[in-house]
């Protein structure tokens, strides 16, 4: 499995996933389809799908103009969240095939969006998997609560985000990284590993390089979001339970000017 990420818009990313194999590759999100098109021909590979993570425009855009580029190619996106070009409707639990080795997995990730869908994608044996999260997990940090409930991001991060393998890579929608991990040391000031990967997504953004992938494991470390299970963290911020605590970190990210 072969994972390019494309810079799009202002912070998006787009992601070509690629099975060597056979050369077929999905897209993830292409809201700017003509140089996904030139990415996918560099690479010497053939788009067969999008997996469109929400129906926001910045993800969805470029659905309608990728079929025109792309005749034939299917899009897939959440079924309750009404995407723009959809030729297939996705539910939790439904899996697609790319190739002959990867294996794709629609995880409901509903908050940001009622329909929210992560793409779980595994391929060969001791090849490390590797999630597509949209606007549900940012590294560091989680989308606004558009459409949904902080019980319901609690289920989407903690619950079916945070029982992936440990190793699993994530990529997500936007380069919000540097100022998520800023707010999340003002949340937990004495969290070592959040100064070391800030240090570090410093110094990959003034390099002009990308700070994605994470793992699920390094979010688990450093990401408030995901950390809201931890006694400690609840009671810093006054809180009693992890979803309360999930609330008020959302609350306190939503005022927070960095």
């Amino acid at each position: 499995m072969k994972i390019l990420e494309i810079p799009c818009l202002e912070d998006n990313y787009s992601y070509l996933i690629i099975d060597e194999s056979t050369k077929e590759a999905a897209v993830v999100d292409p809201v700017e389809a003509e140089k996904v098109v030139e990415a996918a021909n560099q690479q010497g590979a053939v788009l067969k799908l999008v997996l469109t993570t929400h129906h926001h425009w910045d993800h969805a855009g470029g659905n309608d103009k990728i079929k025109q580029l792309v005749p034939g190619i299917k899009v897939y996106g959440g079924s309750l969240d009404n995407v723009r070009g959809c030729t297939h409707q996705l539910k939790n639990g439904d899996t697609l095939s790319l190739g002959s080795h990867l294996n794709i997995l629609a995880l409901h990730t509903p908050c940001h969006t009622k329909g929210h869908i992560s793409y779980y994608v595994s391929g060969k044996d001791g090849e490390d998997p590797a999630v597509f999260t949209g606007d549900t997990l940012f590294i560091a940090g989680c989308g606004k609560f558009f459409e949904g409930t902080a019980e319901q991001m609690y289920q989407s991060l903690c619950v079916t985000l945070g029982s992936l393998p440990k190793p699993t890579r994530v990529y997500c929608g936007h380069e919000y990284t540097v100022k998520n991990l800023q707010f999340a040391s003002t949340v937990e000031p004495k969290n070592a590993r959040i100064q070391q990967k800030l240090a570090w997504a410093n110094s990959q953004r003034q390099a002009g390089l990308p700070t994605i992938p994470s793992t699920i494991e390094e979010e688990m470390e450093t990401n408030p979001f995901m950390r809201v299970d931890l006694p400690e963290l609840q009671g810093s911020i006054g809180c009693n339970s992890p979803v309360e605590a999930l609330r008020e970190i959302r609350r306190m990210k939503d005022n927070w000017r960095g």
